[in-house]
C-alpha cells in the first residue's frame, strides 16, 4: 500500500501541485481527501471480490494473475520513466483555494482515477477470502485509508519547506526506478503466491 501511495501518480501530482502552490494546510486537507476516497475503493473492492471468491476459485485466479500483470506493468513503466519535470503552479494566495475546495480535488482525483480501482483490486485478491472475516477485511481497508492520508500528509508537510523544494527535483527520476522495481517483485510475489 505504501509503495502505491509513493509512486507518482495523478494523487501524488496533486498533493504536490497544492502544496506547493498553496500552503501546507491546503496540502494536507487535499491528502485527506485522496485518503478518504480509499475507502470507497476498498467498499467495492470487498463486496465484489468476496462475491467472486465465494463462487469461483478460477475466477479468482484469474483476477489475481491480472493484478500481478499490473503491477508488473505499472513498474515497468516506471522504470522507463524518463526525467521529469513536475509542473507546479505558481505561489498563490491561501484564499484562492478554500479548504472544501482542496479536499473535493484530492477526493475526487483518487476516486475517478481507473489505476487506483485495478490497484485496489489485484492488492485485495490477496486478502480476501471467503473465510476471512469482513471485520478483519474492514480493518486493512482503515489500514490502507491511513496509509494514504498519512503518507500525502507528510509529503505536503515535507514540502513546505523551502529548502526541499528546490532539492525535489534532482532526485525524482532516481525515485521512479526503486519504485519500478519494487513494483515488479511484488507483482511476481501476487503471481507466484498459493493464496
Amino acid at each position: 500500500m505504501l509503495l502505491a501511495a509513493i509512486s507518482p501518480g495523478p494523487d501524488f501530482l496533486v498533493v504536490v501541485k497544492n502544496s506547493l502552490g498553496y500552503s501546507r494546510s491546503i496540502g494536507i486537507v487535499t491528502a485527506l481527501g485522496v485518503g478518504s476516497a480509499i475507502f470507497v475503493h476498498v467498499a467495492y473492492t470487498i463486496v465484489g471480490i468476496g462475491l467472486i471468491v465465494s463462487q469461483s476459485i478460477l475466477i479468482f485466479s484469474v483476477i489475481k494473475i491480472l493484478g500481478a500483470v499490473y503491477l508488473c506493468y505499472l513498474g515497468l513503466s516506471l522504470l522507463r520513466a524518463k526525467e521529469q519535470k513536475i509542473e507546479l503552479e505558481q505561489t498563490q494566495r491561501l484564499s484562492d483555494k478554500t479548504v472544501w475546495g482542496a479536499f473535493r480535488e484530492g477526493f475526487l482525483t483518487n476516486l475517478l482515477n481507473p489505476k487506483a480501482a485495478v490497484f485496489f483490486v489485484s492488492v485485495f485478491s490477496q486478502i480476501v477470502s471467503p473465510k476471512l472475516p469482513l471485520f478483519l477485511q474492514s480493518l486493512y481497508g482503515i489500514e490502507a485509508a491511513i496509509i494514504v492520508s498519512v503518507w500525502f500528509s507528510l509529503l505536503a508537510v515535507i514540502l513546505s519547506y523551502s529548502a526541499i523544494r528546490n532539492v525535489f527535483g534532482k532526485f525524482q527520476t532516481r525515485m521512479l526506478q526503486i519504485m519500478g522495481v519494487a513494483l515488479i517483485l511484488l507483482g511476481i510475489r501476487l503471481a507466484f503466491s498459493k493464496q
